[in-house]
């Protein structure tokens, strides 16, 4: 048996125990629902005790976990009035076939588990849920495209846009995608269709088919549709989300048209709920159940009347809460990037104008600027409150270019997503990544990563200027007073597959006709 495997097992066993038997106001057993193409899958149903007809809730598992993932949280679903199926997909442990990734077959089947609840359960039709983790979330979004008969939806850790996770500014996201495909293969059946997209993935070949492959399964082609069967949409994200970043929802959010609520936290793909997962307090699943119970149960639980963007402040335990995505931010500061001065070997974030200066780095090499550990870096900071760290003046300075500000006499409320304009030249090799990072920097040269962003230039020409518009991970982060904010541009970052090649150049400039800035909103 593998570790990872074998890590599975134990968490499984672990949250069995957390859970204990189902209580006696609700009755549990494991079923084997059947499929149209004769794949088996396996899940637990819990039913109330009580008499008439109840709500249902679909739970489907996060990808590589089987369905006792849900097992505490359905059995207090039940315990409160609900039916609920909790449900492995296709490939995945014991349920039969292939991995689909969300697929067409995916979609069926929650359609079928919903056949299935309504005929062999009390389950009211006109009152049904569908929710998840991750694998299990962007599921619940897409199916509720497909079914009209999904009324509500919980998609926690959820992604919308599967390219722009796999695939963001023309970069391929290397480590979490990699995971995927490391516990895919541990704990399941990838399908030859999973599989040819991923091996063209990292081959770095063929990459149309592979953004064909992820449209497919995202939520956002289907975003009329979902508009139409208007179901109520409750998401909610980390902003160090490192398999399906934030920005994304964002863009979604603002044109569904039903009823909607987006709440974004510290942290890293699905740790923000990891501890509502085993029993213990958690506010992404006490909001859960209150969207559950206003838009299933009929109960008043103040949810609807609440501001739908909900953003908890990194570093804090406040939330900040606002009536749409464009309310944010209320204003906006431009800091221009000027020449490199020779004295410091770094240049200014300036209010003022500064265009015809250029820098020129040797590329293809780290620096100590970097987005960290996929899940462990960002998902420390859910539990520390401590951002990653760099100190900047460590930072290799032939391996990248460094700009920061005057030292801050009043705090920056930065919320929303930060943008980049930027004028790059690749040297010889022509393709080129650029790697940025916004720190917030004491006076003891440690910076705190606000925010960073990877863009791919694919197909350039060496020698030739490009003009890269690039918006940052979006954010809720407070920069003090008396710190200042540093700028870092290099080409090489282990979350990612693409970078500069080695003993490669890379060019930074500010012409007059495109100047460079960073453009930060605030609040």
């Amino acid at each position: 048996m593998s570790w990872l495997r074998a890590f599975a097992v134990s968490v499984v066993l672990l949250l069995c125990v957390a859970a204990g038997p189902a209580s006696a106001s609700s009755s549990f057993q494991v079923v084997n629902f059947p499929t149209r193409d004769g794949v088996t899958l396996t899940g637990n149903v819990f039913t109330p005790d009580t008499t008439g007809k109840h709500p249902a809730i679909i739970f489907i598992t996060s990808w590589a976990l089987p369905s006792v993932e849900y097992y505490v949280q359905a059995q207090r679903f039940a315990d409160a009035g609900y039916v609920v199926v909790s449900y492995t997909p296709r490939g995945f442990w014991s349920s039969g076939g292939t991995i689909d990734t969300a697929g067409p077959k995916d979609i069926g089947d929650l359609s079928e588990i919903i056949n299935w609840t309504i005929a062999n359960t009390p389950t009211d039709p006109t009152r049904i849920g569908a929710a998840g983790v991750s694998y299990g979330a962007g599921m619940a979004l897409i199916g509720s495209a497909f079914d009209s008969r999904i009324r509500a939806v919980a998609a926690l850790s959820c992604w919308t846009d599967l390219t722009y996770s796999l695939f963001s500014n023309q970069t391929r996201h290397l480590q979490s995608a990699g995971l995927l495909w490391l516990s895919a293969e541990l704990t399941g059946q990838p399908s030859a269709e999973l599989q040819q997209a991923l091996s063209n993935f990292f081959d770095n070949q063929n990459l149309d088919s592979v953004i064909a492959y992820a449209q497919v399964r995202s939520a956002a082609t289907y975003l009329n549709r979902i508009n139409t069967n208007r179901p109520a949409i409750l998401m909610a994200n980390a902003y160090g989300d490192t398999f399906f970043g934030p920005n994304q929802l964002a863009d979604f959010f603002t044109r569904l048209t039903g009823p909607k609520r987006l709440e974004l936290r510290p942290g890293d793909h699905a740790i923000a709920e990891l501890t509502g997962i085993i029993g213990l307090p958690n506010d992404a699943w006490t909001s859960t159940r209150r969207w559950f119970d206003q838009y299933l149960r009929g109960v008043d639980t103040g949810i609807a009347s609440e501001n739908p963007v909900q953003l908890q402040l990194r570093g804090q335990s406040t939330y900040e809460s606002y009536p749409s995505w464009s309310a944010v931010s209320t204003s906006t500061a431009r800091y221009n990037l000027s020449e490199i001065h020779w004295w410091s070997n770094e240049g200014d974030l300036m209010t003022g104008s500064q265009t015809g200066w250029s820098k020129t780095i040797l590329a293809g090499d780290d620096t100590v600027a970097n987005g960290g550990v996929v899940l462990l870096t960002n998902g420390a900071e859910a539990i520390t409150g401590e951002p990653p760290t760099a100190w900047i003046p460590a930072v290799d300075r032939s391996n990248a270019a460094v700009w920061q500000s005057d030292w801050l006499t009043s705090p920056r409320r930065v919320r929303g997503t930060p943008h980049l304009r930027l004028t790059v030249t690749p040297g010889s090799s022509g393709q080129t990544t650029v790697l940025a990072y916004l720190y917030d920097t004491d006076w003891g040269g440690t910076g705190s990563l606000v925010t960073h962003v990877a863009v791919t230039l694919r197909d350039a020409v060496a020698g030739q200027p490009y003009a890269v518009d690039v918006d940052f991970l979006s954010t809720a982060y407070d920069i003090p007073s008396g710190h200042r904010l540093s700028l870092v541009l290099d080409t090489v970052d282990p979350l990612y597959a693409d970078k500069a090649p080695a003993f490669s150049t890379v060019r930074f400039s500010s012409p007059s006709s495109s100047p460079s800035y960073v453009s930060l909103p605030l609040k």
